[in-house]
């Protein structure tokens, strides 16, 4: 293993329920996760650090597990950023080429003509996305280099996040023993392991149901179009559960995991669970049929706001391949026929894809965050130039890091 030591590529998905780290070798024929460590999280509230000390050790404790795993130290990492602060919209900025042919230069300048906008100080740019580029009013194009015109525009996705949530990621990252390379949207990263380019060309949602939020990326044309984070997840679940049955929070999730099922109609009349009770009563033997009856109206609500949202965003109409869902939420057994009651449109579970490595592990919707953040670090990492010992790598990632993080850092 110790050959290719820099071509591993670090994930860290840090969630409200568990902190996971996916560790990935990048080969020439493509990516291979080689080392997987998770552990729960108790830090974060609906996917914002309110915990630096728990966090720290959680994200330690999965580093550790993955460094075992892998047979490697880890050094730097891609951390996923979520949370009801996380805001996204769409902003275009044009600009006249000089010298009629769009050099490298033109492009930088048309994007940050269309990131001139006016931001609140509290605000941290996570991303632009470029969508596409406009040259002399023909339109559609992806890669503007080397064309002639005398104008050109840029239409871009601003993804911006709360500067203290950002700063709390990589404080806790760093006291954990590991820098942050980048900070990613964990839809955008959960976009990256479990979408087709088919589906992000027809126009898709996708929807990451975490434990604390549930993340939304519409793509149309193989661009993002539009991001959203509502604060709703599978924590709710296991609350409705823990209220509705009268039984502790830990024996709410275990339920929910092994009996949970979000369509009161896939579930047999006669099915019984056992429910351990508080302060110390007789356990009691309800039918699985309640606790259906108890979250069907929860996920179904998730829906209808993650509807709305898609509604709300225009893009409704242009999503011909439907809606994929992941996230460990997802895995209760009736979620993609519920969903595609609420949204009309076909519904499927998004698992990673294209991987190779320890795939029948990370083959669960639960790591796709994880993963997408490995293979969005391999793509931007610059691959290409890739050698053992390349120390202006990291170099190259931390200074555009310090960029953003100029204040302070």
């Amino acid at each position: 293993m110790s050959g290719n030591k820099d071509n591993l590529i670090v994930g860290l998905d840090i969630g409200t329920t568990k902190i996971c780290a996916i560790v990935g070798n990048v080969t020439d024929e493509g990516l291979d996760v080689v080392g997987i460590g998770t552990s729960p999280s108790k830090g974060l509230r609906k996917g914002v650090v309110i915990n630096i000390e728990s966090t720290v050790e959680a994200i330690r404790k999965a580093i550790q597990e993955a460094e075992l795993m892998a047979g490697c130290e880890i050094k730097s990492v891609f951390a996923g950023i979520a949370g009801g602060h996380i805001k996204g919209f769409n902003s275009q900025g044009v600009i006249a080429i000089k010298n009629r042919e769009v050099q490298t230069e033109d492009v930088q300048r048309v994007v940050d003509a269309a990131k001139a906008i006016a931001i609140p100080m509290d605000r941290e740019v996570i991303h632009i996305l470029p969508q596409e580029f406009i040259i002399d009013d023909q339109d559609g194009i992806k890669e503007p280099l080397g064309m002639s015109g005398v104008r050109l525009e840029a239409k871009v996705h601003i993804v911006t996040g709360a500067v203290a949530s950002a700063q709390n990621i990589v404080k806790s990252c760093q006291r954990a023993g590991a820098d942050v390379a980048d900070i990613v949207l964990e839809q955008l990263a959960s976009s990256e392991a479990v979408l087709s380019p088919d589906e992000k060309e027809l126009g898709v949602a996708l929807v990451d149901i975490g434990g604390g939020t549930s993340d939304i990326a519409i793509y149309v044309d193989g661009a993002i179009k539009h991001t959203a984070v509502l604060a709703l997840g599978g924590d709710h679940l296991t609350n409705d559960i823990a209220v509705g049955l009268r039984t502790p929070m830990a024996e709410a999730e275990k339920i929910k995991q092994a009996y949970g099922c979000s369509l009161t109609s896939i579930v047999g009349k006669d099915e019984t669970i056992e429910v351990p009770s508080v302060g110390g009563r007789e356990p009691r033997v309800l039918s699985r049929q309640l606790l259906a009856e108890i979250l069907e109206p929860r996920v179904e609500e998730i829906f209808t706001l993650v509807n709305r949202e898609i509604v709300k965003s225009g893009f409704e109409d242009l999503i011909a391949s439907g809606v994929v869902i992941t996230g460990g939420s997802s895995i209760l057994p009736g979620m993609p026929e519920l969903a595609e009651q609420v949204f009309n449109l076909p519904v499927r579970r998004g698992v990673p894809q294209d991987i190779g490595g320890l795939t029948d592990v990370v083959n669960s919707p639960v790591y796709a965050t994880g993963v997408g953040l490995v293979k969005y670090g391999a793509r931007h990492v610059g691959t290409k130039n890739f050698s053992i010992g390349d120390a202006n790598l990291f170099d190259r990632v931390m200074s555009r890091m310090k960029e953003w993080f100029g204040e302070f850092f």
